[in-house]
């Protein structure tokens, strides 16, 4: 410590290392967020202090089986990891790695599900079938990698226009994340579930199969009847009017911004 108090640059070498390292991890944790890659490295987090724990039991077989599994991690992180390390080149290569995005916490709820309910409403009016997936805590990225980012405010005009039939991109789902629509055309995993019924068609095991897998909300409008449906933790709702669909939306979102509000109020209690 006294070396470095007498050496000022070797100081602020050090300060820079400590600065840099700690910002690339930031934006890696900031890349990974939105992605099972999270959820696994949660996992990944937890094994470790279960490991720690066990050394400091002294837990020898118990050590040679973590050191095993430890191994097949470290030989599997490439291929898990996949989608986020070709994030992070395609990022550093555009130049975008670096820049600072800023997360929306207030978003207006009631307004987006409105501007989604028109929408909806008009689509099934003429029966024009569409696919819109609302975006929670789980991250989906992973599932809507073939699509065109869009980052385009909620409105029903845009929600119209993109699965107007004969559209580029009106085959595809749309996804909604943070108060914004973030990206259009995306093509979600198929619900391989043997009880669904064998004539939905391929929006709504999509729905389905996005629902099994994540948190999401996904809303369908049928192209064959206009009928709406929801789609959340792995069951389909259909039959739904816009006004009964309006009103578990609102209560679906209002009560994940409620938790949100609950978790940002004690972090500023800690810091205070």
């Amino acid at each position: 410590m006294a070396a470095l108090a007498s050496d000022p640059i070797r100081l602020l070498v050090n300060l820079g290392d400590i600065i840099i390292v700690s910002y690339v991890c930031y934006r890696l944790l900031l890349l990974i967020r939105g992605t099972r890659a999270e959820q696994l490295l949660k996992g990944l987090i937890i094994l470790l202090g279960f490991s720690a724990v066990s050394r400091w039991m002294g837990f020898s077989a118990v050590n040679w089986l973590i050191n095993k599994v430890w191994t097949g991690i470290f030989i599997a992180l490439p291929v898990v990891f996949q989608p986020e390390l070709r994030r992070a080149l395609e990022q550093l290569g555009r130049g975008s790695f670096f820049s600072h995005r800023m997360m929306d916490r207030t978003p207006d709820i009631e307004r987006h599900v409105e501007e989604v309910i028109t929408a909806v409403e008009e689509l099934s009016r003429f029966r024009i079938g569409a696919l819109i997936v609302w975006r929670r805590e789980t991250g989906i990225d992973d599932y809507s990698e073939i699509g065109i980012d869009v980052d385009a405010a909620i409105s029903s005009e845009l929600l119209i226009n993109i699965f107007t039939p004969n559209t580029p991109l009106h085959d595809g789902a749309v996804i909604i994340s943070q108060g914004r629509i973030r990206r259009a055309g995306a093509f979600l995993p198929l619900s391989d579930n043997p009880n669904l019924e064998k004539n939905l068609g391929t929006r709504h095991r999509a729905a389905v199969g996005i629902s099994e897998v994540s948190d999401a909300l996904a809303i369908v409008v049928s192209e064959e009847t206009g009928g709406l449906a929801l789609a959340r933790e792995g069951t389909l709702t259909r039959g739904l009017d816009s006004r009964a669909l309006k009103a578990i939306l609102l209560q679906e979102l209002r009560d994940q911004y409620s938790r949100k509000q609950i978790i940002w109020r004690k972090r500023e209690d800690k810091h205070e």
